[in-house]
């Protein structure tokens, strides 16, 4: 036998070679990102994610098999999500100074997600579970899947929706702010936090600290209101 394939086997069965994958596509893919001066469609979890497909594919690994291994960064989303407080706390001022502006715009916000979702899909002829699926599209995945699933939605459908309005949330933020001449890093960053949920933030964070602790309260704020506000626009239709 070669031993180069006795050893991708031997690795390939063991749960700490999909987290060491994933933690190597994630430092190659920010290096890219980097080398391209942080460019909007040079998102790390992007570049990331298609590395990570792509060692799947060619070495045909059941998504589960994969999961076993990763689940540990999975497990980190956690202390992570906590850890957002730290900037919070340190621009706690800046943001109670902005308490009304922050509240007309997470309403505002968290209406046009809610309601531009739910809106099209009725005019393209979607079906409730489709629907009830792309309500909670802009929030972070768990809080997502739990109203999809209230709801009668898909929640795996929700997952794959959440994660797709991240991504073109964090490839768009920059270019459309730079185009409306929004310069204030607080304003930029909300808006990345309503729209983009996790991936928005992180985004966010890459561009100014300001605008993750912004977005970091924002993608919060706008998971409890969403998770309100869809069970409420549901019985409305319903009736």
């Amino acid at each position: 036998m070669n031993p180069a394939i006795d050893l991708w086997v031997y690795l390939s069965t063991s749960p700490l070679a999909w987290l060491a994958l994933t933690l190597a596509a994630y430092v190659v893919a920010d290096r890219i990102a980097r080398r391209l001066n942080r460019h909007p469609l040079a998102n790390p979890v992007v570049i990331a994610v298609v590395l990570v497909i792509i060692a799947l594919q060619v070495s045909e690994t059941p998504f589960e098999t994969y999961f076993e291994g990763a689940q540990f960064v999975h497990f980190l989303l956690g202390p992570a999500t906590v850890a957002l407080a730290i900037p919070l706390v340190e621009n706690w001022r800046r943001v109670k100074r902005s308490a009304l502006p922050i509240l007309i715009a997470l309403v505002a916000g968290s209406v046009t997600a809610v309601g531009s979702a739910v809106g099209i899909g009725t005019l393209l002829g979607a079906s409730p579970p489709i629907l009830a699926s792309l309500a909670g599209k802009s929030v972070t995945t768990p809080i997502a899947m739990g109203i999809a699933e209230q709801l009668g939605g898909i929640p795996t459908l929700t997952a794959v929706l959440v994660i797709f309005t991240g991504v073109l949330g964090a490839v768009m933020v920059t270019p459309v702010m730079n185009l409306l001449r929004i310069r204030d890093y607080a304003a930029r960053g909300f808006a990345a936090g309503v729209a983009a949920h996790g991936i928005g933030t992180a985004r966010a964070f890459q561009v100014n600290e300001l605008a993750g602790t912004f977005a970091g309260l924002a993608m919060g704020l706008n998971g409890i209101l969403t998770a309100l506000l869809v069970p409420i626009l549901a019985h409305f239709l319903a009736g």
